[in-house]
């Protein structure tokens, strides 16, 4: 271990027709992945500029070769029934090797910077979890200062209601916690943003 701190990142295989569903309906499979893969670079360079350990979580299959073998992450495959159950598990795992500080990070967000994730670490000096909203009602990042699975609980996952659902365990759990700015995931069209460009091409 480098570092007491572990950023995990959860990942989707890169597979036409499997990514980005809901943006494909209106830019179609191939569009979507090719976004998607704008995403993923995007997010692995994220990591590779944080200061601390790196795992990739895949969520069907480890690749031998991918786009990630330039930044040498090691790479794990995520386990469980729903995106709760595989997050807690990674995160359980982590703490198990006896990291002090995890945070958690999808590859939806391409307004993430290493600086708004080293702020997360610096954050859980002086709070339980930290968590960075996005503008869908989900969230883009989760970090915490030990495991907490309640957090991954009775949740409905990709909708609306998991940021505010997730905000009230802390409470719940008498932790504290805090917020990072609000990004936006890109899960259809109009969140494209600067990545508009790539569906003109």
């Amino acid at each position: 271990m480098v570092q007491n701190n572990l950023l995990v990142v959860f990942a989707k295989n890169p597979e036409l027709g499997k990514v980005k569903t809901r943006l494909a309906k209106t830019v179609g499979d191939k569009k979507a992945l090719e976004i998607y893969l704008k995403l993923l670079e995007h997010t692995y360079a994220v990591a590779d500029k944080t200061f601390a350990d790196k795992a990739i979580f895949y969520s069907d299959k480890i690749e031998e070769f991918d786009i990630l073998d330039y930044y040498k992450f090691p790479k794990f495959l995520q386990k469980g029934d729903d995106l709760g159950e595989r997050m807690d598990r990674a995160i359980g795992e982590a703490f198990g090797q006896r990291y002090e500080k995890v945070v958690i990070i999808g590859s939806d967000c391409y307004d993430l910077t290493s600086v708004i994730v080293e702020d997360a670490f610096k954050l859980l000096d002086d709070h339980n979890v930290v968590i960075g909203p996005a503008f869908d009602g989900g969230y883009y990042l989760l970090g915490m200062d030990r495991h907490y699975s309640h957090l991954f609980k009775d949740k409905k996952w990709s909708t609306p209601d998991v940021l505010l659902d997730t905000i009230l365990d802390p409470k719940k759990l008498t932790l504290s916690y805090t917020l990072l700015p609000t990004l936006t995931d890109v899960d259809e069209e109009k969140d494209l943003g600067a990545l508009r460009d790539l569906i003109a091409n």
